[in-house]
């Protein structure tokens, strides 16, 4: 039987507790699970068989509904819910199909179940970036919905009161990848940087979305970025552009990458939270 992944996204990363009672609530094959409290957001990778994955998406996301508030939360990361988005990950072409099927059946249960306005991104909505639906949060979502100039694809028409909205998507695994700038780097800096670097900017990495953003409790500048096709763009690519403009301190993985994304790294640049598909799957076959 084939194997998919979900990466459901919530807006809370700082209370160790609730974390912990959402990630139970995901009841699949718990793969890992990436907090952050500047970002204000955890990252869980669960994998799953077709026909069984959404049903285990949903109960986390009942439990997200209930326990995170968007209308208090204040975090670095861009967000338009409390399950901000919840992709289903093929890792082979041949599971596409697969993945495409269980991302609808998941975006009907979350509209049905939880009365959550569902938006599709990514293939399933011909192309449309996370980040158009992203642009000026919660509030201004809510203001081109009631406009007319945005429809969800499922669910109600207006913003869930607590929880916003959710994306959802079928793709290929992504690569969840920051960079951190050495002292006396500042906002601006990471913010100019992400813009030099990520697609359609002056260097125009492919597949690469970025952003600047400040950490408030490590008291250093970030260039946080989405590699969408690591085989296009691997992250020794990504670490080589930013070093150009800055030193790089640090890196940091979000989540889980495949192995390829690696190929070729600069050894003397430490990765936290370094972790594989490959291994993650293999440790628990």
């Amino acid at each position: 039987m084939s194997t998919l992944l979900a990466v459901p996204n919530f807006s809370h990363g700082r209370d160790p507790q609730l974390i912990e009672a959402v990630v139970e609530a995901f009841d699949a094959r718990l793969l890992d699970v990436h907090s952050d409290p500047d970002h204000h957001r955890s990252v869980v990778t669960i994998a799953g068989a077709p026909g069984e994955l959404a049903q285990s998406v949903l109960k986390g996301a009942r439990k997200v509904v209930a326990k995170v508030d968007i209308r208090s939360h204040r975090g670095a990361h861009p967000r338009i819910g409390a399950l901000d988005v919840a992709p289903i990950v093929y890792l082979d072409e041949s599971e596409r199909g697969a993945a495409c099927a269980e991302a609808l059946v998941l975006a009907d249960l979350l509209a049905e179940e939880l009365e959550l306005p569902v938006f599709l991104y990514g293939a399933l909505a011909g192309g449309r970036a996370r980040a158009q639906l992203r642009r000026g949060g919660p509030v201004a979502l809510a203001e081109r919905i009631a406009g007319g100039d945005l429809v969800p694809d499922f669910g109600p028409r207006h913003l869930h009161q607590t929880a916003g909205a959710v994306l959802v998507a079928a793709r290929p695994p992504l690569v969840a990848f920051n960079v951190e700038l050495a002292a006396p780097a500042t906002l601006d800096d990471a913010k100019a940087i992400a813009a030099a670097v990520r697609e359609g900017g002056p260097e125009g990495l492919a597949s690469v979305r970025a952003i600047g953003v400040w950490l408030g409790q490590r008291g250093v500048a970030q260039v946080s970025t989405n590699v969408e096709d690591h085989k296009t763009t691997p992250l020794a690519t990504v670490v080589e552009a930013i070093g150009r403009h800055a030193t790089v301190a640090a890196a940091e993985l979000v989540g889980l990458a495949p192995r390829a994304a690696f190929d070729g790294f600069p050894s003397e640049i430490e990765v936290r939270g370094r972790a594989t598909i490959e291994d993650a799957l293999g440790a628990r076959d």
